[in-house]
């Protein structure tokens, strides 16, 4: 039987915030979508199943981090990412250029061999091209797969960010036609040019002759205060191609993504929910708590009344606490669990609000309390 081809679809919209869906072979993704990352193929401290249970409908894995441990040819051998992990989920890998700009102990950038970095494990030596990044995703077997870009840290320098956008758009194009023709996986374009106006317009609309499945916008969550971050979101929101999904890639808190919903942005990722579970820091409607904190020592209540999933609300604050002070690993289950299951929450409250046409209302109630 023919596997289904990747499609997405808008369902409502409010100004520049969407609801939509994205048909994979795998499964239909509701967006405004959430997707855990599982760097090293595991979401941190779950399982599968638990990450289904809190109708997570993707999840993103990490080609930096999976090629050098435990290598691609272990992955490729049972069939690619979704046995390795016994994960039925659509996968988004990303193409490994920003954990060269961040984890390596060395790294330089060639324009036509790519990036040769040593590994921040071993200091074992890599080169990773746009050609070798798309072929490794493609033996991964990924359901979405991200160009080769280089992601520069925050820079006022605007000639050192424009060669870098200019470059990133050179290894796109390089991409694209190793991607070749693969109509039930989908390849994204992403979007550099730092904090300017012009070279994110000049990037976009390169990226857009290409003809990319979907758009990224790269390059933040790199040191820039939030105001910045969505001036960037505020220049792209009316060039973005409407029938395309827009990813803004490694963001963010809850207050982030209301503001990137706000300016039609329809995924995102972050392990923010997950590393702030396992150091003790909750998510809630009523905004975050350190658990660590001595004040909840006696305090019996749960962190959400309203949860039903897992029945994580008959752990009562006093219990967590103490988890968490005697360094047992079980907080760090029940709280990432919390956190991942109240930014699912969070995204199908959005959908709803778009839906009904309130989602400014809930956005102004929201977007400074979380």
């Amino acid at each position: 039987m023919a596997l289904k081809k990747f499609a997405f679809k808008i369902l409502n919209s409010d100004k520049f915030a969407r609801t939509g869906i994205i048909e994979t072979h795998r499964g239909i993704i509701q967006t405004p979508t959430f997707m855990p990352v599982g760097t090293q193929a595991t979401v941190k401290a779950c399982t599968i199943e638990d990450i289904k249970k809190t109708n997570s409908e993707i999840i993103l894995s990490n080609t930096y981090h999976l090629m050098i441990r435990p290598g691609v040819d272990r992955i490729k051998r049972v069939g690619g990412l979704h046995n390795f992990m016994n994960c039925d989920l659509p996968i988004l890998t990303d193409s490994g250029g920003f954990q060269v700009m961040s984890l390596s102990k060395f790294n330089k950038i060639d324009r036509e061999k790519g990036a040769i970095f040593n590994s921040h494990i071993d200091g074992k030596k890599f080169f990773l091209s746009p050609e070798e990044s798309i072929k490794i995703q493609l033996s991964l077997n990924s359901d979405i797969l991200m160009i080769m870009d280089e992601c520069p840290k925050k820079n006022e320098n605007y000639e050192l960010i424009k060669k870098s956008m200019e470059l990133s758009i050179y290894w796109a194009e390089r991409s694209k036609k190793k991607f070749g023709v693969n109509p039930h996986k989908a390849l994204f374009g992403i979007v550099q040019g730092g904090l300017f106006e012009d070279l994110r317009i000049l990037s976009l609309n390169a990226l857009k002759k290409l003809e990319f499945d979907g758009y990224a916008v790269g390059g933040l969550a790199v040191g820039e205060t939030q105001k910045e971050m969505f001036n960037v979101l505020d220049i792209l929101k009316s060039e973005l191609p409407i029938n395309k999904p827009h990813y803004l890639m490694g963001v963010g808190t809850p207050s982030d993504i209301l503001g990137a919903v706000k300016r039609g942005i329809d995924m995102f990722d972050c392990v923010l929910p997950t590393r702030s579970g396992r150091t003790g820091l909750a998510f809630t409607w009523n905004g975050r708590i350190n658990i660590r904190n001595s004040k909840y020592q006696m305090d019996d209540s749960p962190i959400d009344e309203n949860c039903t999933n897992f029945n994580l609300n008959k752990y009562s604050k006093n219990y967590l606490n103490h988890l968490f002070n005697t360094n047992e690993i079980l907080g760090s289950m029940l709280l990432t669990l919390h956190n991942i299951n109240f930014y699912q929450e969070l995204m199908s409250e959005i959908r709803k609000n778009i839906k009904k046409g309130t989602f400014d209302e809930f956005h102004d109630k929201y977007i400074d309390k979380l």
